[in-house]
Formats: structure tokens, sequence, C-alpha cells
């Protein structure tokens, strides 16, 4: 896709979408009060017909005033619409309520990013995530996942598995179309992804990769399931260029894991696939590239997550143009085999062998 090389706005339009921008917080806490209080929902059960504003408040148990600034910041939103007195709800009002992407989205962005994302100008100009220190003293948040408050943590693991569950079916025929009978599954997080493999082939030997942190939660879930005698564990930090990965097996499966790296510390990540995987070996790579898109909807929401990676998650990282990470991918010294669009709701599938 590529509708980001012209301005199709006219001087009118321009203006009011910059105040759009200027009161970006705002809106957003607006969206996320009147969902949260029950006011959006209020709205949708009143139908066509609409709703009083003293109606909504004895429904949510809002003050009045609170319900009148919520619906009159709503009009300008384009959440609410007002005749003769009666409020009622637009669509985008109705997929703030019910549509799960953005409800994710929305959490995602409040619980995990809102307040560090005040220092997002530090970490441009440092280059470190400035915004974690909300959270903690670490260096990158994959350190300090596993700490992170519960809320913060559940809605970090829902934005991560939404855009990634729907795809591994698809992505696994794929990876076992050419029948490999060991894997290592890079960045496994808490184990579902190598829980997944488990399950689609009872015969494939899976080894998880990951920081210590993650292997004690990834034992604990895999344990639950009953799979700890399928699943081996690799605990190792990737940043550390010496940190080797285990050898030899026929396929390296990496899903929404080196989009966390820059570009640097992918080639070097890759480097070291390159020396571990078997000759004959394939490595996979299942990532959201915003310039792979169908819809501009798509690419915004990958755009503007990318600031996630800059302010809180490591200072250094995004979601990828895939013009610029093959090129990480050929320096490396892999050749792309196969590029599957359309996988999932995002997501794009290389398949890669030594040159």
């Amino acid at each position: 896709m590529n509708s980001f090389n012209k301005d199709q706005r006219s001087a009118r339009e321009a203006i009011e979408y910059a105040q759009w921008i200027a009161f970006g917080p705002v809106v957003f806490q607006v969206a996320r009060s009147m969902r949260n209080l029950g006011i959006i929902d209020a709205l949708i059960k009143g139908g066509r017909k609409g709703k009083t504003l003293d109606d909504i408040a004895k429904e949510t148990g809002v003050s009045e005033y609170g319900v009148r600034v919520l619906l009159e910041a709503g009009l300008g939103m384009g959440l609410v619409l007002e005749n003769e007195g009666l409020y009622s709800a637009t669509k985008t009002a109705y997929l703030i309520e019910n549509d799960p992407m953005t409800n994710v989205n929305m959490d995602f962005t409040h619980d995990v990013n809102y307040e560090g994302t005040y220092y997002l100008e530090d970490a441009i100009r440092t280059g470190k995530p400035a915004g974690l220190k909300v959270f903690g003293d670490w260096a990158t948040v994959y350190e300090g996942l596993s700490q992170m408050p519960d809320k913060a943590k559940q809605s970090w693991l829902n934005f991560d598995h939404l855009y990634s569950d729907d795809a591994f079916p698809e992505a696994f025929d794929h990876v076992f179309k050419y029948q490999p009978k060991s894997i290592l599954d890079i960045g496994g997080n808490t184990g579902k992804i190598s829980m997944k493999f488990a399950k689609y082939n009872p015969d494939i030997q899976i080894t998880m990769v990951d920081l210590p942190g993650q292997i004690e939660m990834a034992k604990k879930n895999i344990a639950e399931n009953g799979l700890s005698d399928r699943i081996q564990f690799h605990a190792t930090n990737l940043l550390d260029p010496a940190n080797k990965l285990p050898e030899g097996r026929d396929a390296i499966w990496m899903s929404q894991f080196l989009d966390c790296f820059s570009d640097d510390e992918i080639v070097s990540i890759l480097e070291r696939c390159h020396e571990a995987i078997a000759e004959d070996g394939y490595v996979y790579i299942m990532e959201p590239f915003w310039d792979r898109q169908q819809l501009e909807a798509s690419a915004f929401a990958l755009q503007q997550t990318s600031l996630y990676f800059t302010v809180i998650a490591n200072g250094n990282s995004q979601m990828y143009d895939s013009k610029v990470f093959f090129k990480l991918v050929e320096k490396a010294g892999f050749e792309i085999v196969d590029v599957i669009d359309k996988i999932g709701m995002c997501q794009t599938v290389l398949r890669l062998k030594k040159k």
C-alpha cells in the first residue's frame, strides 16, 4: 500500500485535524471514560431514538455535570449525536464499546503507554526508553515484564496475543509443510507458541528461548498444560552478542520478536541464527510490517505502536517497514525464500535459508 505520498486534506480540513492532534490525549481519555462509566452503553441501548441527559445520568450513576461534559466532548469527537435534547451513539462509539481490537488497543495505550509517553521527547533524544521508569528501574521492559503491575501486564499480553493468535494456524501450515523434526522458538514469552507447536505436531522437539524471567513464567504455564516433557528451555539474553543459540535445529521460529530490537541487534541475532540453524534448515519470521497492510487503519495502528518501543520497551526498535527489515535479513547472510502476506489479521511470514 502507498497512501502516504500526497497531502489529501484541504486547508480547512488540515486546521481541524491539527486541533484533533493538539487535544489528542484529552480525546482519548474522554472516549475511555465514556466507555468505562457506561455512558456509551447507555447511548447504544437508547437506539436511534436516543436518551435524555437526565436518563443517562440516572442509568449510569454519573452526575449530571459529568455526563454533560462528556457528552458535549463526544459530540465534537464524533461519538455522540444530539437531536432535540436526545443523545444517541454513532458507529464509532459502537466500536469503542464493542470492537475487541479497539478495546485492546485502548487498554494497551492507557495501562502500558500513557503515563510513560510523557517522556517521548527524552527517549528520542537519548535512544533510551525514558518512560519505562514509571514501572521500574530496568534497562528494557522485557527484563521487568513479569514484575509489572497485573493490569499493565495483562493489557500487554492481550495486545501481544491479539495481533498474532489468529495467524498461528495458517503460519504453522507453512512451517510444517517442510516437516521439521526440531524447532527453536525464540522469544517464546509465556510459552503459548511452544505449546501450540507441541499440540500441532506430537513428534516435534521444541526448545524455547527467552530471558530467565519469561522462562520461569513459561515453565509454569507449560507444566499446567501437561507439556513439560515436550518442551525444553534455554534461558539467555540475546542482547549480549556473546550468547549463542542451541545448534542443529531444523527450524527456527520468531513471532513478533525481532521488532523488539534495533537494526544492529536484529542483524546480530540473525547472524547467531545463521550459526545455529542446520545447513538445510529454515528460519521463519512472523512480523506485522506496516507497509504491507491492506488497510490504512492497520498501518496507522502499527506506526503508532512503534512509539511504545521507543519510550517504554527499549528505546531503539519499532514496527518495521519491510524494505528496511529485508535489508537487515540479507546483511545477516540469509536469502528470503518466501514472503507470505495476509496471514491472520496483519502478519507476514518470511521463510529464510542460508545464502
